[in-house]
């Protein structure tokens, strides 16, 4: 599976659907694979953030550098754990999940007002002002029952 140009076994599309909790089928995964091999242009088992850009449906979202940091140097088991997100067999809480991991740049577990701003302003762009969107962020944190300074775990994050 490292070497984009073998085959998948039936061992490691089993592994692979079991790394990705199930939410494609082996054909799907198989599919995948085709998809992961297309875009490693180099053949070296693995997509970095540049190869990912030839993805237009990525190129062009909002939130495109969040999910290219994530993205860079996904081998292909990561790749399908990172798509399966996308998913509509995906599970509520493994959407959650990985939302929560767009909104954490840092990767330190903790989401903060900072980052929900830093997210929202990705979104919405020059549509608000900037004290349009801290009031819409405190006043969401507020009805949640925290403050602005609040660090939001997932479990926090969840009830957000």
């Amino acid at each position: 599976m490292g070497n984009t140009s073998s085959m998948l076994t039936q061992y490691d599309i089993e592994e692979v659907q079991e790394h990705c909790d199930h939410t494609f089928s082996q054909q799907e995964i198989v599919s995948l694979y085709q998809r992961f091999c297309q875009l490693d242009r180099n053949g070296g088992g693995f997509i970095s953030a540049e190869e990912f850009l030839s993805v237009p449906e990525f190129a062009v979202n909002p939130l495109s550098q969040r999910l290219f940091r994530m993205l860079d140097g996904l081998n292909f088991k990561e790749f399908v754990a990172f798509l399966s997100a996308f998913s509509s067999r995906a599970t509520l809480q493994q959407k959650v999940e990985f939302i929560f991991k767009v909104y954490d740049s840092d990767g330190n577990g903790k989401v903060t007002f900072h980052d929900l701003l830093d997210v929202l302003r990705d979104l919405t762009g020059q549509f608000i002002s900037e004290q349009q969107r801290e009031q819409v962020l405190t006043h969401v944190l507020e009805e949640a029952g925290y403050r602005k300074d609040s660090l939001l775990v997932l479990s926090d994050f969840s009830k957000v």
